[in-house]
């Protein structure tokens, strides 16, 4: 039997787009902790946790003091989930499936040696809302996922997941046998430092150079050929096999 590959999907502008939701559900959650309407809102399309999001929607909104940021964070982030399925109407109705992700999905899922999860900025609860309302929870398995309500820090994610694919799979997860699927620069800075391949799609905010030029081990304009990319799958980590012999041996 060939050598499990686990495959960490990145979801927002990856997989969908939910249009503005995301940033209306900041405004109410923030409006209903603070008390006030948020006028800066986080930047679009960069891939942070959304615990940091928060922070930094706090601080740019003149919350000030550390330990008030962290109370009112708190606050915040938990009420995201609930806010954001007040709103699956709305998304259903403005968001979308990214270009050739429910194939890409499908191919990845059908693949026997792959174990299909998600590594993202939401929180739990709120990948899966988001997951279910385009139909695409089918086509990854979430406990072996990655999410924000596990740590804030993307990178500290990688190892969170491939731990959960080891203990259901009994198969041991690195970087040679781990690819991290995403469009933005923290989804490759993600897999540089937590210990994962990363293809870089160019479906969000970040072009195919940048993705390239910060250290993505393959880049794709889309996700449309899924030959294409479970050949970049196989091809990353089978090298990442051999280097990773050749150490050993050496």
């Amino acid at each position: 039997m060939p050598e499990k590959v686990l495959v960490l999907w990145d979801i927002d502008r990856t997989l969908l787009y939910v249009g503005t939701t995301d940033r209306r559900v900041y405004q109410d959650a923030f409006a209903r902790v603070v008390g006030r309407p948020a006028e800066r809102l986080p930047a679009r399309g960069t891939g942070v946790t959304m615990p940091l999001a928060v922070r930094e929607l706090l601080r740019a909104n003149g919350v000030t003091g550390e330990a008030e940021v962290e109370r009112l964070a708190d606050r915040v982030i938990e009420l995201m989930p609930e806010l954001l399925e007040s709103r699956v109407p709305e998304m259903r109705q403005e968001g979308q499936v990214m270009v050739g992700a429910e194939a890409a999905l499908r191919a990845v899922w059908a693949a026997d040696a792959l174990v299909p999860g998600v590594l993202t900025g939401n929180l739990r609860r709120s990948a899966e809302i988001k997951l279910g309302v385009f139909s695409l929870d089918g086509f990854v398995d979430t406990e072996v996922g990655a999410y924000a309500s596990d740590d804030a820090h993307r990178p500290a994610l990688v190892s969170i997941a491939q731990q959960r694919a080891a203990a259901k799979y009994g198969t041991r997860f690195a970087r040679d046998n781990t690819v991290i699927i995403g469009d933005s620069l923290e989804d490759v800075r993600t897999g540089l430092l937590g210990g994962a391949k990363v293809i870089g799609v160019a479906s969000g905010t970040v072009g195919a150079r940048d993705l390239a030029d910060a250290g993505a081990d393959r880049v794709v304009a889309d996700l449309l050929n899924p030959r294409l990319l479970l050949k970049s799958i196989a091809d990353l980590t089978s090298a990442a096999r051999r280097e990773q012999k050749a150490g050993d041996a050496g």
